[in-house]
């Protein structure tokens, strides 16, 4: 082989690695793009402490309507308490979703989430939620699952978003696949 197929052959095995890494990095950091802008109905994560101070707070409400749903792998029933609330803008609010697992045996969820209109994610600031973490329930078991949050008063800066007068938050539950996340708990603690 001649030198030039050598490199030739380097460089198509480099970026065909490179690709394959790319591909196994596209969605943490898609999420994390998502995370951080609010980009396509993502809730925004927030410390309690940029809560806006209760004093100052707006006299407009919006109404915030829960949505909750579970993937067929999940033998839940889930849902929110209550299906909708007013809540003035700046206001820290709390909602509960209600989980029942229905199956004879634990299983463990882990749940996505985003709001409507997609606009609004970036003004949904949730401070605590049950989907920033994987949720575990014994077989019967009844749970309720919290969610804090407010809609940042910022959105009536936006000339977009200013008009909505309405944002529905959902949840669906997916599955953990137990034996990949076994799995990666060996591999880490091998590394450890």
């Amino acid at each position: 082989m001649s030198r030039s197929n050598t490199r030739t052959a380097v460089g198509t095995a480099a970026i065909a690695a490179g690709m394959v890494a790319m591909s196994f990095a596209a969605v943490p950091l898609y999420r994390l793009f998502c995370e951080t802008t609010g980009f396509g109905g993502t809730t925004m994560r927030v410390e309690a402490s940029t809560v806006p101070d209760q004093r100052t707070l707006t006299g407009r409400t919006i109404k915030v309507r829960f949505d909750g749903n579970t993937s067929p792998g999940v033998p839940w029933k889930f849902k929110p308490e209550t299906t909708e609330v007013n809540v003035r803008l700046g206001e820290r609010k709390l909602a509960f979703y209600k989980a029942t697992n229905f199956s004879a045996a634990a299983t463990t969820g882990t749940a996505t989430f985003n709001v409507m209109p997609d606009i609004a994610g970036k003004y949904f600031m949730k401070i605590q939620c049950f989907c920033f973490n994987e949720q575990t329930l014994k077989a019967g078991e009844t749970v309720e699952m919290p969610v804090t949050y407010y809609v940042d008063p910022a959105i009536l800066n936006d000339p977009q978003a200013r008009k909505i007068d309405e944002i529905t938050l959902s949840y669906t539950f997916f599955p953990v696949d137990e034996s990949k996340r076994s799995q990666l708990q060996t591999d880490q603690s091998n590394k450890g």
